[in-house]
Parts: C-alpha cells; structure tokens; sequence
C-alpha cells in the first residue's frame, strides 16, 4: 500500500455564530494514500467543505489532528500554512476564480511570482503546464476569450504549475455541460495515473464514480468511505459520445 499523503484523526471544526455554535466536524478520521483519486459527497451542511479547507490548509481544526505528507500541520501559523499550500496543493474550482484582465499563460504564472521563482523562468514553465492540458495555442487568449471547459483547464494547468502532490477540486464540474465535464474528468483521471492524489467534492454521482473512492459526509461526520468497484473510465466515455467542436467564447 501507498504511503499516507493525508491523516486525519478526530477532527472537530466548530464555529461560533453569534451566541450560537455549529459542529462543522465532529471527529473526523480518514487516511488517504498517495496516488488515490477520492471523492467526497454530503447535503449541503454536511461538512465536506469544511473539511476540505482543513485539508487545503486554508483553515485549521479546533480539535484532532492532521498530517499532510509527514507533516502535522494542525497548528500552524498562517503564513507557514500559505507556504505549505503553495508548495504542496494546487486547488481548482467551480469558477474557475481566473483573473479577467490577464492572459491564461499570466493567469498560469501566478503561483510562480508568488514562490520567487525569477521571471524568465515563468512563462516556459507555464507554457508547459498550458500544453499538458490540452491549450498550446490559448496562451494569450483572456479568459473571455475561452468557453466554460477551457477556464477550467487554465485552472487545472495553474494548480499544477508547482509540481503539487495534491490536488483539490470543489465541484470543478459544476459550471460545466454534459460532455466538457467527462472531458475535465478524463484530464483529472490522467493526472492521478501520473501519480498526483486527487481530493474532489461533488453533489453528483456520476462525477463521483470517476473516482476510486468515494466518502460520504452528513452533519459534520464521515458516515461512508467506500471504493468504488469499478469507476468510471473518462476517455472511455469521450470515445462513444458526438464529436463537438470547442470553439473560443468570443
């Protein structure tokens, strides 16, 4: 077996509202290996989301224990976490969160100004990562430029501009039609047969069959965490559905 990228163990996330506290998390223990592709679902209020910002560093337990690649971050400051999120996480969303007024390729390098890395050595590097998800010819194109399933891939490209061993996607099909969203799955499931572990939220299903293992949250708890038998082969999928011509958004 693989060794752990991720250990949870009893995590609890409360939040105070006023004179009210809510139970985000209430004990929350899961191991995942490096290289696994897992998928967490759960009502809206379950909790998934909390607990992927806790395993995102963008926040940290009131109570429990987690171990990100070796490390126990649970108590971090904030500027050690930032670090470790730029260094070892690239994240992807629903909306894409590109910015407007600059290029993909620009939009790619972000990451990059913020590790230091010198100037001249950005736009090679982003180039790359813009190829490896299928946009060589889009580097210049603004993100008004591109459809829904080109963002998301700038997206992918700039979460992985840092080498990443992990990365989480919230609903990163959500904005998506039918057809782009087993396009984007079949990028995420090449990433993780490269080696990168794949945490992804989902309210669906069917995104989360593409999966290998998928957990199940309700009122803050972790009430199912299952493999999937057999998941869902993305290019499989691509290979039996209309060819469809992407064409620029403007």
């Amino acid at each position: 077996m693989a060794p752990a990228l991720i250990e949870a163990e009893g995590i609890v996330k409360d939040y105070t509202l006023g004179t009210r506290k809510v139970h985000a998390l209430r004990g929350v223990s899961v191991v995942i290996p490096t290289g696994e592709f897992v998928a967490v679902m759960g009502p809206s209020g379950s909790g998934k989301s909390t607990f992927m910002n806790l395993l995102g560093c963008l926040d940290t337990p009131s109570a429990g224990r987690y171990v990100l690649d070796g490390a126990d971050v649970s108590n971090l400051r904030s500027d050690a976490l930032a670090r470790i999120r730029n260094e070892k996480i690239g994240f992807v969303f629903q909306t894409f969160n590109l910015l407007p007024r600059t290029t993909a390729l620009e939009n790619i390098e972000l990451p990059l100004l913020y590790s230091g890395v010198p100037a001249k050595e950005r736009p090679p590097r982003s180039r790359a990562k813009l190829e490896a998800v299928g946009l060589a010819d889009r580097g210049d194109h603004h993100p008004a430029q591109l459809s829904g399933g080109q963002q998301q891939r700038v997206a992918i490209a700039r979460a992985l501009i840092n080498n990443p061993l992990l990365i989480l996607a919230d609903e990163p099909t959500g904005a998506l039609d039918s057809r782009t969203s087993v396009e984007i799955m079949a990028l995420f499931q090449d990433l993780n047969r490269a080696g990168i572990t794949i945490v992804l939220v989902t309210h669906e299903p069917d995104v989360a069959r593409y999966a290998g293992r998928n957990l199940t949250f309700r009122d803050g708890r972790l009430i199912k965490d299952e493999a999937v038998a057999q998941p869902s082969d993305a290019r499989q999928i691509l290979a039996t559905l209309p060819a469809q011509e992407e064409e620029d958004a403007a």
